[in-house]
């Protein structure tokens, strides 16, 4: 078959659709020797293999009959009691009907668009905002237009519906965002309520990995502040549990869940059944709070060693976020230099990591850059922060 051929018959959504610049870049980085700091990875020392061991085998005893077969596209009911009682436990009024499980937040996100956007329709992120957002937000033909401020929202929103171009909904990462690693504060939260009460806007809260916070004053969820019912949130296990499990929910009102139902009935009927079996006895049991203090230290001491080591080795004029949770730092080159250009001296001096204009909706960010420290151990990360200050050097002189 022709490529020319090819392209003429595809779908328009499928032509707005854009590879993964994380995942094309880092395939040039798979040698070896390479200390690759790109991928979101969690550390495979967080994975809780003899506990699931234990679990896997009481959910074949006892619910095999059910783990084993088709379940409710809404999710297993056990694991949707057993998040609702998580949430009702931080204050939030919520119950089973509120969720849907999905095959990872990737797939909850893609399913929001679905339901709400039409192609050239506009939506409103973060400036950076998270890749595999945008890039849902573009298969389906969105306009997203980022805000380069948080303060900046009411006045871009504004604008927009001045300009018949009012959003469907705001899109914000609050907690340790990716790829920046900053957080919300109470005003700011309260902010996104306030514009999208003023201009009736719906908000989409992806909250990957606020459960891993180890420094600094917990923020109240955005969810939990809407009085509204505005508010869908997106949670996933992929950050605090297993990846390979792809489990993820949205938890919402009642009404925008039964719309997702059956949204997620034309994708793939229903999230692993297995796999929620196993995650709700995995929290039933007390694991997963415990792992959870585990990777919580672990990530702390991983953030002091990576912030430690750019004290150390960056060059003057290099900036660096210095995250409370999460799994990333972004860094910011001074104004003229170019983190596609840097990528390639990087490679040469085997070290890699993620360009920040992938994370820019508007093509801006070109002199930034995603460094993940929770993946790599803490001797081989300070060896790559040096190697990438010496890429860095090498591109000043340049």
């Amino acid at each position: 078959m022709q490529d020319d051929y090819l392209n003429s018959i595809i779908s328009d959504n499928a032509k707005g659709m854009k590879r993964s610049a994380i995942r094309d870049l880092l395939k040039m980085a798979t040698r070896p020797e390479i200390i690759s700091f790109g991928g979101g990875f969690p550390d495979i020392t967080a994975f809780p293999v003899d506990e699931l061991r234990e679990v896997i085998t009481e959910v074949l005893d006892e619910n095999a009959l059910q783990a084993l077969q088709y379940g409710e596209t809404l999710g297993v009911r056990k694991l949707r009691d057993v998040l609702a009682q998580r949430y009702r436990d931080q204050g939030i009024d919520v119950t089973y009907e509120n969720f849907i499980i999905t095959t990872s937040s990737q797939q909850a996100i893609d399913m929001v668009t679905t339901l709400f956007i039409n192609p050239g329709d506009t939506l409103v992120c973060g400036l950076p905002s998270y890749l595999g957002a945008l890039q849902a937000f573009q298969a389906h033909q969105a306009k997203p237009v980022g805000v380069p401020k948080d303060e900046e929202l009411r006045t871009v929103v504004n604008a927009l519906v001045a300009a018949g171009r009012k959003p469907k909904f705001i899109y914000a990462i609050p907690d340790f965002q990716n790829p920046s690693g900053v957080t919300m504060n109470v005003e700011q939260r309260m902010n996104v309520i306030e514009v999208a009460k003023e201009f009736d806007l719906l908000i989409l809260e992806d909250s990957p990995y606020r459960e891993i916070r180890f420094s600094g004053e917990e923020m109240p969820q955005i969810y939990s502040l809407d009085k509204e019912g505005r508010t869908m949130l997106l949670g996933t296990f992929s950050k605090t549990f297993v990846p390979g499990f792809r489990l993820g929910w949205v938890m919402a009102p009642v009404k925008i869940i039964e719309k997702l139902e059956v949204v997620k009935q034309s994708t793939d009927l229903c999230a692993p059944v297995f796999n929620q079996f196993i995650a709700a006895r995995y929290i039933e049991k007390g694991y997963y709070d415990k792992n959870i203090e585990r990777i919580k230290i672990n990530y702390r001491n991983k953030r002091d060693n990576m912030i430690a080591a750019f004290e150390k080795y960056m060059p003057e004029g290099v900036t660096w976020t210095n995250p409370e949770g999460g799994l990333f730092l972004f860094v910011t080159l001074p104004e003229g230099y170019d983190a596609t250009e840097l990528f390639r001296i990087a490679l040469q001096e085997d070290v890699a990591f993620v360009i920040g204009e992938a994370f820019h909706c508007d093509g801006s960010g070109k002199n930034t850059l995603r460094i993940n420290f929770s993946f790599m151990e803490e001797s081989r990360a300070e060896e790559g922060v040096r190697r990438l200050a010496d890429a860095i050097k090498k591109l000043m002189k340049g």
